[in-house]
């Protein structure tokens, strides 16, 4: 078997480490592998399958001799790096939202639309967070009724905003038990502790965010579906990790919840969680640290006479699946097929 050098480009964020554990865990043929990241970080050290590797400090030359590089940068970084990764024959599959949209760039979730991973010119793009774990839950209703139009409210735990969010929370959680005042936030716009904050990215002319946008544009491109119409709300909520999506999808056929919930069972990275007379349902808890999304709450939208829509409520881990879990999927699709 064939042994891959492989860089993760932001090794000490959040999603950079769990890129770190996710590589571990699915043993891919790694050969050698980088860890790249500020300067803070160079000389440091990070734990891969029990041995220490030192945090190099990314510069133009930190690309040679490489076959993969995961990205899990902020957009300027990726922008400045991963070109030359991909420039020096490594292909790179980059978390960040740099080139999402990018019409040379395929945007993939494996379970999803797998046979544009192989259309790559060097860099393959990995969706945000809650689009991913939308379309894993889609995926199965799209393919037996086809989705026309989406109305989503997604419910985004704090970690999303990374381990400042995380901080930020569990502060101000330790000021309210000990009744002290309240700290100003800096993550957040306003306070996440015993609050919900609708507005996730900055607003464009039409007062949805960025956030909200994702799930239309992305959405279009993954699923091949120009005319696909989505209307989203993007809730920040004090989770601390895995976010939760209700959503409601229009069809072009009719649509069966038998039939829907048969689909879900069977479909890959879903897992069907549906029995609310006994309040099993899916939960941020159940759903953090692992890589399935969780679908449940499947029922008729009972303002659609027409019976084409259906509504459902789904959870992911957006640290994992819905980030370094998906990434390193993209390379288990490259590899398995260059070991055919």
């Amino acid at each position: 078997m064939k042994m891959y050098r492989v860089a993760i480009l932001g090794a000490t964020g959040a999603v950079g480490r769990e890129m770190l554990k996710v590589l571990e865990e699915r043993n891919l043929p790694v050969a050698s592998l980088k860890l790249l990241a500020s300067k803070r970080s160079a000389g440091k050290t990070m734990l891969f399958k029990g041995k220490e590797i030192m945090i190099e400090e990314a510069n133009e030359n930190s690309f040679d001799d490489l076959d993969l590089v995961l990205g899990a940068a902020e957009n300027d970084i990726a922008k400045r790096f991963l070109p030359i990764a991909a420039e020096k024959g490594a292909v790179v599959i980059d978390n960040s939202s740099a080139y999402r949209l990018d019409d040379q760039v395929p945007l993939v979730v494996p379970e999803v639309n797998p046979q544009d991973a192989f259309e790559h010119h060097g860099i393959i793009a990995n969706p945000n967070c809650a689009t991913i774990i939308a379309l894993v839950a889609l995926q199965p209703l799209h393919q037996a009724f086809g989705a026309k139009r989406m109305i989503v409210s997604t419910y985004q735990a704090v970690s999303g905003a990374g381990v400042g969010g995380i901080a930020e929370l569990n502060e101000q959680m330790k000021q309210l038990v000990n009744h002290e005042e309240i700290s100003a936030p800096k993550t957040f716009q306003h306070q996440i502790v015993c609050n919900l904050i609708p507005q996730i990215g900055g607003f464009n002319d039409e007062g949805y965010s960025s956030e909200e946008m994702k799930m239309q544009n992305e959405g279009r491109k993954i699923l091949h579906a120009e005319d696909l119409l989505v209307n989203c709300t993007c809730v920040r909520v004090p989770v601390i990790r895995s976010h939760s999506e209700s959503i409601t999808v229009t069809f072009e056929k009719e649509v069966d919840v038998a039939k829907a919930k048969e689909a879900l069972s069977k479909a890959p990275g879903v897992r069907l969680v549906d029995d609310p007379a006994n309040a099993l349902y899916p939960m941020p808890l159940d759903t953090s640290d692992q890589d399935l999304v969780f679908v449940g709450r499947i029922r008729k939208d009972i303002s659609d006479p027409s019976n084409h829509s259906l509504t459902f409520w789904c959870c992911g881990d957006q640290v994992r699946k819905g980030a370094a879990t998906n990434a390193v999927q993209i390379a288990q699709l490259l590899i398995e097929k260059e070991q055919e």
